[in-house]
């Protein structure tokens, strides 16, 4: 039986192709989707085959663009800065407004499920005060915290003894003790909706019915405990509609193909790239290099083994590389790992640090810093191309994964989700009505 879904998004970068991806297979199953996004990712929304709606009064913005960029994470200068942007400009600090227009579309078209990425608390809100079941997407590796489980951002092995607990309890508060700033935002959006306060933030996260994770569980921590309501779905391998699907044109020539990649939101990333492009020049191989729509491919300069342009689909171009050097995007990380092709991981900001660092557990690619000279990238490349065993733990991951998304979970949960719904709405018209 179709169900209608309604599912809020903001301009996040890499965190919107894989939410999307989710809508679309929903749609595709006769569902009915709509989906509250911000008005620069409307053509990418139409392109998946759902419908587009507006945020009203919570913030639009545009990560490909630095101008119109709500968060600005890119002008911060410790991580510390960088996580209070997120907190107060789009998690806490607007939740009312996220709460006021998902609640608005909901009485206007109600939904039997609201699926909304977990750093909307504003949304989750609405959904809680709308006795909606509601879901939340996290795009990346699960980062909240769990117990037994190291604090994320910090690149930690789980701990082993006393002294490791003690260490992961510590730091797990260190890093939770600066969403406090929050709460006043949040506990505001909550009482204007008749809805008590939480004693936490982070409190709020949990506030769901299921939390899907959209990424392999063999990339986390093997034994990480995680809540009952956290389902590790699987990645989603889908390239954003803005790549295009045409066979992209790849460098002439049978050298070693290498594919770059870094953050398709803008991150003052031009001269990083121009690195990798010097580095890429010094070595026998060819390179594919997308800039995505943050940076204009004309201002890149590069050598003539590396091809330059603005976009090509990934999952095409890595049937033929062999080793992906990427800013550790979840995203790129996670379709090269599924293509059994081997990183370089050269991270940004954001959470990209966490990711790089679980690539290596794996044994599947190595870590650079952001601001290594190209020399450095260029020994990097030349240790992951030459070492089989970084393709061969590359192409175990990539057999986990195919075995993880053989079927659609995410999509399953979901409809699981609207299904119980309506066998409790069934249940309280028949005895409770």
């Amino acid at each position: 039986m179709s169900k209608d879904f309604l599912f809020a998004l903001w301009a996040g970068g890499g965190a919107v192709p894989p939410a999307l991806s989710v809508a679309r297979a929903l749609r595709e199953r006769g569902h009915g989707v709509r989906v509250l996004a911000d008005r620069s990712l409307h053509d990418e929304v139409a392109a998946a085959g759902v419908e587009p709606v507006d945020w009203t009064t919570a913030p639009q913005g545009d990560t490909s663009d630095p101008a119109k960029d709500i968060i600005k994470d890119f002008e911060a200068r410790t991580p510390l800065g960088e996580f209070a942007r997120l907190r107060d400009r789009i998690v806490c600090g607007p939740a009312a407004d996220y709460a006021r227009d998902t609640l608005a579309e909901l009485r206007a078209h109600p939904a039997d499920v609201l699926v909304t990425e977990y750093v909307l608390l504003g949304a989750l809100t609405a959904g809680e005060a709308a006795g909606v079941p509601v879901a939340s997407l996290v795009t990346t590796l699960y980062p909240l915290p769990t117990p037994g489980g190291p604090p994320f951002g910090l690149g930690l092995e789980p701990a082993t003894g006393p002294l490791g607990r003690l260490r992961d309890r510590l730091l797990t508060g260190m890093t939770v003790r600066p969403w406090a700033k929050g709460l006043p935002a949040l506990n505001g959006a909550r009482t204007a909706n008749g809805l008590p306060p939480v004693d936490a933030v982070i409190d709020a996260f949990d506030r769901v019915d299921r939390c899907l994770v959209l990424s392999p569980r063999a990339l986390d921590h093997p034994r990480r405990p995680f809540p009952a309501h956290v389902h590790h779905v699987g990645a989603r391998l889908d390239d954003p509609a803005w790549a295009g699907k045409q066979e992209p044109e790849l460098p002439s020539g049978d050298a070693p193909l290498v594919l770059v990649s870094l953050s398709s939101s803008f991150m003052n990333q031009h001269r990083p790239l121009e690195r990798i492009a010097e580095a890429l020049g010094t070595l026998p191989v060819r390179a594919l290099l997308t800039t995505g729509p943050a940076v204009d491919p004309a201002t890149i300069r590069a050598p003539g083994n590396v091809l330059v342009t603005a976009a090509a689909p990934h999952s095409a171009v890595l049937r033929h590389a062999a080793v992906t050097i990427t800013h550790a995007g979840h995203g790129t990380a996670v379709k090269s790992l599924a293509a059994g092709v081997p990183l370089v991981c050269i991270p940004q900001g954001r959470d990209q640090g966490e990711v790089a660092r679980h690539v290596e557990r794996t044994g599947a690619g190595v870590t650079v810093s952001k601001s290594a000279p190209p020399r450095t990238i260029a020994r990097a490349v030349d240790r992951v191309l030459n070492d089989p065993s970084h393709r061969r733990e590359a192409q175990r991951m990539a057999a986990e994964i195919a075995a993880e998304t053989a079927t659609d979970k995410a999509v399953a949960e979901l409809e699981a989700l609207a299904e119980r719904e309506q066998k409790n709405h069934n249940f309280k018209k028949k005895y409770i009505n």
